[in-house]
């Protein structure tokens, strides 16, 4: 059993940062960061394997957003940097404990996933 609990979101202007934090307790394979903005699909922003480090974006956040996990502390991080008001949206992390597909376009690869944190960026 996996548990997961985000935070770090918050109101921001546009052109500015926040980092997101997710605490995971459990044996974890892979984890990844998405997204829910009011009537739009949910949308995979990052996602990373514990064991390699390797990580994906999707262009939509690629060279503005990262993705990190503190093994030490099984702690998954999202940095946003240059944020944008189209990037406003509920952020959940999600995780899966066994080997298998972990791709941002599936959620349902992730069987555990966090209550979210909101994130408003304001032009």
């Amino acid at each position: 059993q996996v548990q997961l609990e985000e935070s770090g979101g918050g109101s921001v202007q546009a052109g500015g940062s926040l980092r997101l934090s997710c605490q995971a307790s459990g044996v974890i394979f892979c984890m990844s960061w998405f997204r829910h903005a009011p009537g739009a699909e949910r949308e995979g922003v990052a996602n990373i394997y514990r064991g390699s480090e390797i990580t994906y974006l999707p262009d939509s956040v690629k060279g503005r957003f990262a993705i990190s996990l503190d093994k030490a502390t099984n702690t998954l991080y999202l940095q946003m940097n240059s944020l944008k008001p189209e990037d406003t949206a509920m952020y959940y992390c999600a995780a899966r404990s066994f080997v298998g597909s972990c791709n941002i376009n599936s959620p349902g690869d992730y069987p555990y996933w966090g209550q979210g944190t909101q994130v408003t960026v304001s032009s």
